[in-house]
């Protein structure tokens, strides 16, 4: 296995009665694999032929990584050992590996899960706004009910962790955020998903016991799920998470209003509104949302799960990135974890498949890809065309255009990947956008986080370009609103250049950057479409 899992496990590997087979998914903390039943158990008639084996290193690591990763998998387990309902992934086990031949794995616990066949992530990735949205919304409303009503919150609901099995049926997975109520209230660490987060949480006070979170939380959560599912897109404005973010305290105060998709059908916009409040207290209750919900889903019929995430059997040779097949089969991302697949664990997506070059599974990117934007006659590689495209349409403010973004990687590298220059300042700055390591940690993720390490060269393209337009959306309010002299995007292509104060105050384009402003000029030019400005 060449995949960098948080815990490797050989395949063959037995804990219990059951054998390690193919590697599933992997996260920052955890691992989940394949296993099959190698014998029977008395008192075990229960136990399928075949589970999702989570390992979770609570054998190595610090005392305090330990301390956290215990509590999460207390949560989890508990939930799991005091909650049977048909609409959450069942655990039928836990155990903890004594092996002091294999210190990597000793003392790691070890949970035993219904495997799945695909997620709902994985789903939409392959069919966005799917036919069975609407039912399928019913059985994850469901879900939260039946958490509920048993006391409990979720705190984490979103596409990831919303499992598909066999038959095509929703379950609700992933419990290490999950919390039980103690009255109105219950207690979660301060961790989640700033899309399916409402805006009381984002900045609420954390205190020892971790992020105060209601029933409500996950209510709000299920409207931003619903939407995405409906409508493929989001209910707030932007096209980053921290944008998102943003727009949803701006709604929470009342200076913006919330602006749903024309495509929503009215039966679930109002569903959707009425989970999307501004305050807890105006939220639908659970059971009052389920009742709306299955009458707008019609029927309580399962919906069939599409063609594409039931692969046929891997072959004993097939590792988990080979095939479109495979990558499927890898997108089952509930257990508690994210798919390596997808990204890394600083959020990083694979330089591969974001830049749109290679076979297999990645994306490939035609030559006229976002042609009405970026001109394709011009000389900007066709290898970077999504990447900057994307990376553009990534950010809400209309300066941050694909043929600014390109302009500025010519002016910087002459779109060369393999740029290193050493000399520049104390790092250095390398790759297609002359990154100093040290700043491109600020904005290598797409979820607004820094990344826990300094990323080392050679930068990819992948990394560098999409933090290229998440750097420029970032300055373009911070440049004076006023007083400024220049086009405004060239003033922005210089404050990547040199810094956002120095433009402010030289009131434009500092006198020793005026020769690379110029050239940045010239490529946004020469790379606008005509018609466009």
């Amino acid at each position: 296995m060449t995949e960098p899992y948080a815990v490797q496990v050989p395949r063959g590997y037995r804990i219990g009665v059951w054998e390690v087979r193919e590697p599933i998914a992997t996260g920052a903390f955890g691992s989940v694999y394949e296993a099959r039943r190698t014998e029977e158990v008395e008192g075990g008639e229960d136990l399928p032929r075949t589970a999702a084996l989570k390992f979770l290193p609570t054998g190595t690591g610090t005392p305090r990584q330990l301390a956290h990763l215990r509590e999460l998998i207390d949560r989890e387990v508990e939930l799991h050992r005091r909650l049977r309902r048909p609409r959450l992934i069942r655990m039928y086990d836990t155990l903890t590996v004594d092996d002091p031949g294999h210190p990597q794995l000793d003392g790691a616990t070890v949970l035993v899960l219904e495997q799945a066949k695909g997620s709902l992530s994985a789903l939409l990735e392959s069919a966005p706004r799917p036919a069975s949205g609407p039912a399928l919304l019913a059985q994850i409303c469901e879900g939260l009910a039946q958490l509920h009503r048993a006391g409990w919150v979720h705190g984490d609901l979103k596409p990831a962790n919303v499992l598909l099995m066999q038959d095509g049926s929703a379950r609700l997975a992933d419990f290490n955020m999950a919390a039980e109520l103690e009255g109105t209230h219950a207690y979660t660490p301060a961790f989640s998903t700033p899309d399916y987060t409402p805006p009381e949480l984002l900045w609420s006070e954390i205190g020892e016991r971790g992020r105060r979170i209601r029933p409500s939380a996950d209510v709000w959560a299920f409207g931003v799920l619903a939407h995405l599912l409906l409508t493929n897109s989001f209910p707030l404005p932007g096209g980053t998470p921290t944008a998102r973010r943003d727009a949803a305290a701006a709604y929470a105060r009342g200076t913006d209003e919330l602006r749903l998709s024309p495509e929503l059908p009215d039966v679930w916009r109002e569903i959707v509104r009425e989970c999307l409040t501004r305050t807890h207290a105006d939220r639908i209750a659970t059971d009052g949302l389920l009742r709306r919900v299955e009458a707008a889903a019609g029927t309580g019929r399962s919906p069939r799960l599409p063609r594409v995430l039931l692969p046929r059997r891997r072959s004993r040779r097939t590792t988990v990135l080979a095939t479109a097949a495979a990558t499927a089969a890898v997108a089952v991302l509930g257990y508690g974890i994210s798919s390596w697949t997808g990204s890394d664990a600083d959020g990083k997506g694979s330089a591969a498949t974001a830049t749109g070059t290679g076979t297999g599974t990645e994306k490939v990117t035609p030559a006229t890809y976002g042609a009405s934007e970026l001109r394709t006659d011009k000389g900007v590689p066709v290898a970077y065309r999504r990447l900057i495209v994307d990376s553009a349409h990534d950010c809400v403010q209309p300066e941050v255009t694909p043929a600014l973004i390109a302009a500025l990687l010519k002016a910087e590298s002459n779109f060369d990947p393999d740029l290193s220059d050493p000399t520049a300042g104390d790092e250095g700055e390398y790759g297609i956008a002359r990154w100093t390591p040290s700043i491109l940690r600020w904005y290598v993720r797409a979820d607004g986080v820094p990344a826990t390490e300094t990323p080392r060269p050679p930068l990819t393209p992948a990394e560098s370009i999409p933090a290229v337009g998440r750097y420029l959306c970032f300055m373009e309010p911070r440049l004076e609103q006023t007083g400024l002299s220049g086009d405004r995007r060239v003033l922005l292509a210089a404050a990547y250049r040199t810094s956002v104060k120095s433009v402010n105050a030289a009131g434009g384009v500092p006198p020793k950057y005026r020769d690379y402003a110029a050239r940045v000029a010239h490529y946004l030019k020469e790379y606008t479409p005509p018609g466009k400005t």
